[in-house]
């Protein structure tokens, strides 16, 4: 149950929502469900993979939203030969002056911000993949065997190249399950790319403010997770997931025919949590079904492994998710 003070913290979510997305609109033109989903799982505390081909301002947007809020921003371009010291930090031998004595001292790492932009990160090899790994599960590095906290809050805010896979290495299946959403970066229509043409060869150059504090996010992440979900649509999200694991035989024809892996547990997690992150954004009290619906292809999409038969059909892990939404819906509404 809500509280007078998580009301109004949620209205103010609200008017937070509003002010973050004027100010990603002064530079970036369209991409409205993508700075939706965005900015749900940083509210939800979640790490992002934005997918898409190159030039489609996702390294931009990314930069900008950190322009928007009063965070520590850092960007890693991954590489083949990127090493995990090099994102983690590393131990130095430094002299007293004083005294001569010497001493190990760490030095931090990129990794050592709110907000670390990993670009291209299917570029760099399993060794920095897993140090990476660390620091989006545990919110720290291990170097020296000293474990050393990250800041909070922390997000990795990822950017992937679908069409190269020359000379990349693919992001291992637990690394993906730790992203809250895959967010798919589609071209802009033909309004928005004249309007991308024109912002971007003018002499003109848009200024962000910053709108939230690390204090503010941390709180209001908080009263998302204090936002109330129905038991029928907690169970409506758990029985979506439960269907992909085609191994248990929980699938249907369609899912068992294309999809060879299912989601797990995590993904029930975070369908529950971004529904309730976009409707506190959205200033509801309450999560409704609309809100699962919305997030579950974010949520889903990169948790399902499809597999020949699904490449043969021209079926994509989209497809079985709509289908999922659509079937499930069914079998609720004839349940009530």
């Amino acid at each position: 149950m809500l509280g007078e003070n998580d009301l109004d913290d949620i209205r103010h979510l609200g008017q937070c929502y509003e002010r973050l997305t004027s100010e990603l609109g002064k530079v970036i033109v369209g991409q409205h469900d993508v700075v939706e989903q965005l900015l749900i799982a940083m509210f939800a505390r979640g790490h992002c993979l934005l997918v898409g081909v190159p030039g489609l301002a996702k390294t931009l947007l990314i930069r900008t939203l950190a322009d928007a809020l009063s965070l520590r921003f850092s960007r890693v371009q991954f590489t083949p030969d990127l090493m995990p010291a090099d994102i983690t930090g590393t131990e130095v031998i430094q002299e007293d002056k004083a005294t001569g004595a010497r001493e190990f001292r760490f030095l931090e790492g990129p990794l050592f911000a709110n907000i670390v932009l990993a670009d291209e990160i299917n570029r760099t090899p399993p060794k920095t993949q897993a140090a990476l790994l660390e620091a989006m599960q545990e919110k720290q590095v291990t170097v020296g065997g000293k474990r050393y906290a990250l800041p909070e809050p922390f997000f990795v805010l990822a950017t992937q190249n679908p069409i190269e896979q020359e000379g990349t290495y693919p992001l291992p299946e637990a690394q993906l399950d730790r992203f809250m959403f895959m967010v798919q970066v589609d071209y802009p229509d033909a309004d928005e790319e004249l309007a991308i043409v024109k912002q971007t060869t003018a002499d003109f150059e848009a200024t962000v403010t910053e709108a939230l504090t690390a204090e503010e996010i941390l709180k209001l992440s908080h009263v998302v997770r204090r936002v109330p979900i129905a038991d029928h649509l907690a169970k409506y999200a758990i029985a979506m997931v439960r269907k992909t694991r085609v191994a248990r035989g929980t699938g249907d024809d369609l899912v068992t025919k294309y999809v060879s892996w299912g989601a797990g547990p995590r993904a029930s997690q975070y369908l529950v949590l971004a529904a309730k992150a976009r409707a506190a954004l959205a200033g509801r009290h309450c999560v409704e079904r609309d809100d699962l619906e919305a997030v579950a292809r974010p949520v889903l999409r990169h948790r399902l492994i499809t597999n020949f038969n699904a490449e043969a059909d021209g079926i994509t892990a989209d497809d079985v998710v709509d289908h999922l939404v659509k079937t499930t819906s069914v079998e609720a509404e004839s349940a009530a």
